[in-house]
């Protein structure tokens, strides 16, 4: 019998109230199918609220599956999952939204049917698909104009680029991972594009979403952010990748379109106590 070891990566900003009840939902879930084979690292960045406290306080209960990362900064989504996978030890490695929307058991789905793909995603756009409530009409219209300029740029034939469950082989995020520059609005895609330039085959299967109240995101100005990564992206892997650093310099200054480009590596431990001062004579 061969024993599949599972990875999963939660960034995780400011989700204090989202993030418990999914570790709750989680973190059973797949030990009771994996055991100790089977990994959880929640990757808190730039939280102000009590994040990481609400992350610590499942470590008590589940001390082999649970690491709890924090990384001072807010590194954005996309370095969040590098931060987490740099770590990670399975034979598929993958992540999840904080916030629950994915439940266990249509995160176990991508782990049953990635077969021989280097990639698959969950998309809520395929047949098939459970989505509830159903999302507001504007943000299913911005939904759809992103992944068709996605298409259009990048030639990528999947249906829902932007879906916070994904899962890899090892071997494919060992070779992709370090080649992804983008860690904000275009991380999944820029994930996408490399997996394929690395010719890995890329699968998508149709999931089951909920929508979790509590987003911060507001759908204006963070469409033109992706609109920009995603050009950005596309500039960079064309003969006009000079353009790049002009791009930077000014749509960058209003909308944080900077990469993250600090080294992806573990946090520094906590400092050690101080030695206890000597008795007095």
């Amino acid at each position: 019998l061969v024993t599949t070891r599972l990875s999963i990566s939660v960034p995780a900003y400011n989700e204090q109230d989202r993030l418990g009840p999914m570790l709750a939902a989680y973190l059973p879930y797949f030990t009771d199918r994996f055991g100790t084979d089977f990994e959880l690292v929640v990757s808190v960045n730039g939280s102000r609220d009590a994040t990481e406290t609400v992350a610590r306080s499942f470590l008590p209960a589940y001390p082999t599956v649970l690491r709890v990362l924090v990384t001072p900064e807010p590194v954005g989504k996309g370095a969040a999952i590098l931060i987490g996978g740099k770590t990670a030890t399975g034979d598929l490695i993958g992540f999840v939204d904080a916030d629950g929307a994915t439940p266990p058991s249509a995160f176990l789905a991508l782990v049953d049917a990635i077969g021989d793909a280097g990639l698959i995603l969950a998309s809520r756009r395929l047949p098939g698909a459970v989505v509830s409530p159903r999302q507001p009409l504007r943000r299913r219209i911005a939904s759809r104009v992103f992944n068709t300029i996605v298409r259009a740029l990048f030639k990528i034939p999947i249906t829902d680029t932007q879906c916070g469950a994904k899962l890899l082989s090892s071997a494919a995020w060992n070779a992709v991972a370090p080649k992804i520059g983008l860690t904000r609005w275009a991380f999944d895609v820029d994930l996408i594009f490399q997996t394929r330039r690395a010719h890995y085959p890329i699968r998508e299967i149709p999931t089951v979403w909920h929508d979790v109240p509590g987003s911060r995101l507001r759908l204006g100005r963070t469409s033109l952010q992706m609109f920009l990564a995603v050009c950005r992206l596309r500039l960079l892997h064309s003969p006009f990748r000079f353009i790049v650093a002009l791009y930077d310099r000014i749509p960058g200054r209003f909308v944080r379109l900077n990469p993250y480009t600090a080294p992806i590596h573990d946090p520094p431990p906590s400092p050690s106590p101080a030695p206890p001062e000597p008795p007095a004579p």
